[in-house]
């Protein structure tokens, strides 16, 4: 394995990430040689990526996370996959005019998307989400609906039947969805079976519907099926999704947008 030098912690636990795809399992020894880093700092970063539930430490290396069993913190997810995260939002933002009526599934990549839409005009937002929808009370030309439901603590958000029933009388332009695990064989899942229904009603209340995932949630899955990949019209990812993956996932009939990358897949 080749050295790879003055990379911040981010940029370290991507390339871990990357070969975890590759090869499945990383000893400790195998992680400095890669990185050239310390034993200390590889033993910190294999650390961070098992907080965010991505990969399995086990004893004397790392293995990669295929099943997601919990959905990470939200506090958590706000400190991850930054750079993915603003070049995705920045994207899709590009998506929303004036006068539409959009929704802003709970999470902090679609969350990402408030800064590029503050100067739209006449727009509706719907959120789930009590983060992203208290971001837009200060953006005057945005109107706010916030969906009721059962307050999800750990990730500030309203899940279950009661959400699911606002979304459907609602008609939306565009619905914006997010997961922590999405792949070719699974579709979009969730380990958490309340978030379903709101995802799902949302989908079928919106004209298009749109996944938001960075590149580290391709490849994994958990318990509960929301989705196909192929009901959705047009996923965002960031440039580390592989392209021979978005390639048969445009096979599926869906359009895949890397951003940030030199060309989009």
């Amino acid at each position: 394995m080749a050295k790879t030098t003055s990379l911040i912690p981010e940029q370290r636990r991507q390339q871990i990430l990357q070969h975890l795809r590759s090869h499945g399992v990383l000893s400790y020894r195998e992680i400095t040689e890669l990185l050239g880093v310390s034993h200390m700092t590889a033993r910190r970063d294999v650390a961070a990526l098992a907080d965010e539930g991505k990969v399995q430490v086990t004893q004397g290396g790392v293995l990669a996370v295929t099943k997601l069993l919990q959905e990470p913190h939200r506090s958590v997810k706000e400190a991850a996959d930054l750079p993915a995260k603003a070049a995705i939002a920045r994207q899709a933002a590009e998506l929303v005019s004036d006068s539409m009526t959009v929704y802003l599934d709970a999470g902090t990549t679609v969350q990402a998307m408030s800064p590029y839409l503050q100067n739209r005009t006449d727009l509706t937002v719907v959120s789930n989400d009590l983060v992203t929808a208290t971001a837009f009370l200060d953006f005057p030309g945005v109107d706010v609906i916030c969906v009721g439901g059962r307050v999800d603590r750990d990730n500030k958000s309203m899940i279950g039947r009661l959400a699911a029933l606002s979304l459907a009388e609602l008609s939306l332009d565009m619905a914006f969805l997010s997961s922590s695990s999405w792949d070719l064989q699974h579709g979009v899942t969730t380990p958490v079976e309340a978030k379903i229904d709101p995802k799902r009603a949302a989908m079928a209340s919106a004209e298009t519907t749109v996944l938001l995932a960075d590149s580290s949630k391709f490849g994994r899955y958990a318990k509960y099926r929301v989705l196909a990949l192929e009901e959705l019209d047009l996923i965002i990812s960031d440039a580390g999704l592989d392209e021979a993956a978005a390639g048969r996932i445009q096979g599926l009939g869906v359009d895949v947008v890397r951003a940030g990358s030199h060309q989009d897949a």
